[in-house]
C-alpha cells in the first residue's frame, strides 16, 4: 500500500495560488475575496469554516464571514446572498452545508450568482460541466467545479495516475461528489461506472476498477474484497468515530495490497479546501475577463 499525500500536494498548490494572488495585487492593487456563510452553530461546520478562513489568510485572499442564527428563514439567507452577489469586493460565495433546514438548500444555492459559485453547485455550472466534451474544454471554459471532485483530479494528476482508457468506478451518486467526479473522469476519457446503494454485485464491479472513488459516508465499509491489486483508491469519506477520524475504506485490510490510496485524514480533505481557494481565484479572473469584453 502506498499513501497519496494530499497534504503535500495541497501545500504545493497553495503556494502557487499565493504567488498568483501576490502577482495580482502587485499588478492591479486588488485582491480576490471569498464570502462564507454559516447558518447555526454546528460544531463540524464551525471547524470547516475556520479552516477555510485560515486558508484564505495563508494565501492572501480576503475573507468575509457571515454568521446567521439557526432560526434564520429562507428569505434571510437569500437576502444576504443577494447582497453578496452585488458586492464588488466579493468574488466567491460559499454557503456552508448542511443547513439546519435542508428543505430549502437548493433554493438558496440557486440564488448564488453562477460567477461567484465557488462550490460549483449552481445548476448553470453543473450544466456547463455536463455539456463539456473533454478536459481541455473544461479548462478553456474556466468552469467552476465542485471542490472535492476537482481536488481528486489534481491528486490523480500530481500522483501520475493515468486516467485515459482506465476503468473508473464511483461509489456514491451525490451532487457534491459522485456525479461531478464521474463527469470529470469521463471528460478525461475513463470508462466510468457509477454505483450506489441499489447496485447489485457491488464487490465484483469494484474489483474491475483501475480507479475506485469511494464517497458514501460509511466508516470502513470498503475492504480488500472490493479492491484489485494495482488499483488507485480515492477515499472521500470523513467519518467521526470513537477511535477518531476514518474513511470509507478499511485501511487495516488493504495494507499489504499493491495499491495507491488516499488516507483519512490527510488525503482528499486538504485538497477540497485548496480547490476552494483555486475556484475563488478562478472566479476573480472570470469576472474581470467578462467585464473587459
Amino acid at each position: 500500500m502506498k499513501l497519496i499525500d494530499g497534504k503535500k500536494i495541497s501545500n504545493i498548490q497553495r503556494l502557487k495560488i499565493k504567488e498568483e494572488v501576490y502577482r495580482i495585487k502587485s499588478k492591479t492593487g486588488t485582491i480576490p475575496g471569498l464570502a462564507t456563510i454559516l447558518i447555526g452553530k454546528d460544531p463540524a461546520s464551525q471547524i470547516y469554516i475556520k479552516s477555510k478562513i485560515e486558508a484564505c489568510k495563508h494565501v492572501g485572499i480576503r475573507s468575509f464571514h457571515h454568521d446567521l442564527t439557526e432560526n434564520s428563514s429562507q428569505k434571510d439567507i437569500i437576502d444576504l446572498i443577494k447582497n453578496l452577489n452585488n458586492n464588488r469586493d466579493i468574488d466567491g460565495i460559499l454557503l456552508q452545508l448542511p443547513l439546519p433546514k435542508n428543505s430549502y438548500v437548493q433554493k438558496c444555492i440557486d440564488e448564488i450568482s453562477p460567477m461567484k459559485d465557488v462550490d460549483g453547485l449552481h445548476p448553470m455550472n453543473i450544466g456547463v460541466l455536463s455539456l463539456s466534451k473533454n478536459w481541455d474544454e473544461i479548462i478553456r471554459k474556466s468552469v467552476l467545479i465542485s471542490c472535492t471532485p476537482l481536488g481528486i483530479m489534481y491528486l490523480l494528476e500530481q500522483s501520475n495516475i493515468k486516467i485515459c482508457g482506465k476503468t473508473a468506478v464511483v461509489i456514491g451518486r451525490s451532487n457534491l461528489v459522485g456525479k461531478p467526479i464521474s463527469m470529470l473522469l469521463l471528460a478525461s476519457n475513463a470508462t466510468v461506472i457509477m454505483t450506489h446503494s441499489k447496485t447489485k454485485n457491488l464487490k465484483e464491479i469494484c474489483k474491475s476498477a483501475d480507479i475506485l472513488v469511494v464517497a458514501i459516508g460509511n466508516p470502513k465499509f470498503i475492504n480488500k474484497d472490493f479492491i484489485k491489486n494495482g488499483a488507485t483508491v480515492i477515499d472521500v469519506g470523513i467519518n467521526r468515530t470513537h477511535d477518531g477520524l476514518c474513511g470509507d475504506v478499511d485501511l487495516d485490510t488493504v495494507r499489504n495490497m499493491n495499491i495507491k490510496i488516499t488516507p483519512t485524514p490527510g488525503g482528499v480533505g486538504p485538497m477540497t479546501i485548496t480547490m476552494l481557494l483555486e475556484n475563488t481565484l478562478k472566479a476573480f479572473n472570470n469576472r474581470r475577463k467578462n467585464s473587459s469584453q
